[in-house]
């Protein structure tokens, strides 16, 4: 009998282990995600009318109320977290992930550079002009002041993807009435994979509040904003689906391909024509691999 009973009290102690082995590892990433910023917890409530322009965020899926606030920390500076707005497309909002320096830095730096938007040729590769696109842009170098080094860190270090990834940043303007029409960022060709492969995710950077209108929208998600409290204000253009409002110093980023590498057919996304002010933004492509420049 005592021979019979005591692989019983082993395995009752190889499951209390493995229990407690799966906790820790739980606990471990939790206190990365925490440390990294992509999740917070709620340290205090505000009612809505005690904060200006809508301080307490709700969440696009449900409609959920945020307990956060931009000046949580009685500080000048904004607070910096992370709101999932979407999983079909997978799309995060980084509230105030750039401040009002660098976006009026990388303003002053495009302005004297900017020319008529231009999209990628599938066939050559090479820029051509086209209807669907009426900004006006340039591109910056990988890499090419402090600042630049120190934006595209953050952007790394937010999407767990290496620096050397990514595409120089592309500054954009949209004067009223400019848009982006419905469209991808990953590639339908081979050509253009050469160099890095298949982009794989994107961060739109705002770098200006927009009055009226400007707002990425992606017609083909899954959900709508409809259970947001300024889905009055929004623009016909952005209630075709999921929508986020340009907001200084705000990122989005959003996923071209899904986990198992397939390419997203959600992910398609428009810049929705300007209505009232205008529009800057700085967008980065990153692709699978590395990026030669």
């Amino acid at each position: 009998m005592a021979k019979g009973g005591r692989p019983k009290s082993i395995s009752g102690r190889s499951t209390f282990t493995l229990v407690l082995t799966m906790l820790l590892m739980l606990s471990i990433v939790l206190l990365m995600l925490l440390a990294l910023g992509i999740v917070s917890l709620p340290v205090n409530s505000i009612a809505p009318d005690e904060i200006s322009n809508g301080g307490v965020f709700y969440a696009h899926s449900g409609g959920k109320k945020l307990q956060e606030t931009p000046y949580s920390n009685g500080m000048d500076e904004p607070k910096q977290w992370a709101e999932v707005l979407s999983w079909e497309p997978r799309a995060i909002l980084y509230h105030n992930f750039l401040n009002k320096e660098e976006c009026e830095y990388l303003i002053n730096l495009a302005k004297p550079h900017m020319a008529k938007s231009t999209v990628v040729d599938s066939a050559t590769g090479k820029s051509k002009d086209s209807r669907v696109r009426t900004s006006s842009g340039m591109f910056l170098n990988r890499g090419q002041d402090k600042t630049i080094r120190s934006i595209e860190k953050r952007i790394a270090d937010f999407t767990f993807i290496p620096a050397e990834h990514g595409e120089g940043l592309q500054v954009l303007h949209y004067e009223v009435g400019q848009k982006y029409e419905p469209h991808f960022d990953y590639f339908l060709d081979e050509f253009n994979t050469k160099n890095g492969g298949q982009r794989i995710a994107t961060v739109l950077m705002y770098l200006s509040d927009v009055e009226k209108g400007g707002e990425t929208v992606f017609p083909a998600s899954k959900v709508n904003s409809s259970s947001v409290p300024w889905w009055d204000e929004l623009s016909e253009c952005a209630k075709a689906g999921i929508s986020v409002r340009p907001r200084m110093g705000d990122a989005l980023l959003f996923w071209s391909m899904r986990p198992d590498a397939e390419l997203d057919p959600s992910s398609l996304h428009a810049g929705c024509p300007v209505i009232q002010g205008d529009k800057w933004s700085a967008t980065k492509w990153i692709h699978v691999g590395e990026y030669k420049v």
